[in-house]
């Protein structure tokens, strides 16, 4: 048997479970992990979250891994003979633990985003250099066969090159106002949906078109959530937070306590930290932007118009990719519409619930890819089938994560440090952007990629 590389992880929120589950071999399509990779160790600040994963890593037939306070990253390190720390905290942290886990002698695998500013970014690169190790920023999209088959579309010349990009990103009601009753509301925190959200996106795009941004010009604000809005629109007093609400909440609250994960993560480990997951997304205090547009220029000669709404009554995207030779346009719907169901739930992220429901008859989920060459008709490129969430990607990514895989030719979708710098590029100088109404070079930035 090959000798399984030891993993450590710092953060144990929702997020998390992905990877966790993924080396207990309990999750869909990444069953061998446990073959290759086994997590020894791991660090949160929050010791009830660790209770609940610690149940469920003894219950899937592992030994406990054992725990160690975050500020005792190096020391975990060193003890417990790690190969990789895999880092799922608020986005503010990352570069912090980054540089620590790489001094201390391990790679690093982070949730994109790797950071959120450019001072981070700096320190992160000033790190690699010393150290010579790896880190790997988890771009799960670019695993979706959806994008994968248009990266492949775009690769093998069928548009020609690329002249211009179009994407939109609409975020609905549930999933889209859950950023704003999190820690990511506070723009301090995430970098606000720029930097959060949108790095998924800037590096569909980076990668799509096999380019680099090197220009951004950026629009838009808080203009759906937070209280000066509720007060605009006559919504009046409102409770500070879901849980316990009722009807007063209306659609707009989360329960915490009628989502069992939801529940037993977060409502039932309160008390350790005072952290609150389900604040009112209408209420003081909210930094970051609902409605965000951005013109990014590439090196390439390309140009990508974007856009992303928070507050949008259905949930999933559309691109279009013009080229010297004709065009491909790519639409997804991940749910067509925010229906409650019969128990006055619904789910809050249904890139995470592919099997959710219900469907919306107009507007049904769906993903369509069309190519039209110049001089020809429209013809359907086929989708094929994935695995799990976030489009069918997911699994793909933990393949390719703890194999190690290092060349994925001809897609490349294993995302090294630059990449991860390229994608947080985009929203930082956007970010910038919007402090100042001027256009900004990324070159400006002194990112050091």
């Amino acid at each position: 048997m090959t000798q399984r590389e030891r993993y450590g992880l710092i953060g144990a929120g929702s997020r998390a479970g992905m990877y966790i589950g993924a080396m207990t071999g309990t999750v869909l399509g990444a069953e061998r992990v446990p073959e290759v990779a086994e997590l020894v160790a791991w660090s949160d600040v929050n010791p009830g979250r660790l209770d609940v994963y610690e149940r469920e890593v003894v219950a899937a037939g592992h030994p406990s891994p054992a725990r160690y306070a975050v500020d005792d990253l190096e020391r975990m390190i060193a003890d417990e003979r790690l190969d990789r720390v895999v880092i799922t905290t608020p986005d503010f942290t990352h570069a912090e633990f980054i540089v620590r886990a790489l001094r201390a002698g391990a790679d690093v695998v982070v949730e994109k985003p790797l950071t959120i500013d450019a001072e981070s970014v700096r320190r992160i690169g000033a790190a690699i250099r010393e150290t010579g190790r790896e880190v790997i920023t988890t771009f799960n999209y670019r695993y979706s066969p959806r994008n994968s088959t248009l990266r492949r579309v775009i690769a093998d010349g069928r548009v020609g090159q690329v002249t211009s990009v179009h994407f939109e990103w609409a975020l609905d009601t549930v999933h889209g106002a859950d950023y704003f009753r999190r820690w990511h509301r506070d723009k301090a925190n995430s970098g606000g949906l720029f930097i959060h959200k949108a790095s998924h996106h800037f590096d569909l795009v980076n990668w799509w078109i096999g380019a680099a941004p090197v220009r951004v010009f950026a629009s838009g604000g808080l203009r759906f959530y937070g209280a000066e809005n509720a007060a605009s629109r006559g919504l009046g007093e409102r409770p500070g937070r879901g849980t316990g609400a009722g009807e007063a909440g209306g659609p707009f609250s989360l329960d915490l306590a009628a989502d069992a994960r939801l529940k037993e993560l977060y409502l039932d480990q309160e008390y350790h930290d005072g952290y609150l997951r389900d604040r009112d997304v209408f209420d003081e205090g909210i930094t970051i932007e609902d409605n965000l547009a951005a013109l990014v220029d590439y090196d390439s000669g390309a140009t990508l118009s974007y856009s992303l709404n928070a507050h949008a009554p259905w949930e999933g995207y559309r691109v279009t990719v013009n080229g010297t030779e004709g065009r491909a346009e790519l639409e997804v719907v991940e749910r067509g519409a925010v229906l409650i169901g019969e128990d006055g739930r619904v789910v809050v992220d249904p890139s995470m619930h592919p099997d959710h429901s219900p469907v919306d008859e107009v507007r049904p989920d769906s993903e369509r890819l069309v190519l039209q060459r110049h001089w020809e008709g429209a013809q359907v490129v086929p989708i094929p089938e994935g695995i799990g969430s976030h489009g069918g990607g997911d699994a793909y990514l933990l393949q390719h994560l703890f194999d190690r895989v290092t060349d994925d030719a001809p897609l490349g979708r294993v995302a090294g440090y630059a990449d991860g710098v390229r994608a947080v590029s985009v929203g930082i100088a956007g970010n910038r952007s919007l402090e100042t109404g001027e256009p900004v070079r990324i070159a400006d930035l002194d990112l050091g990629v």
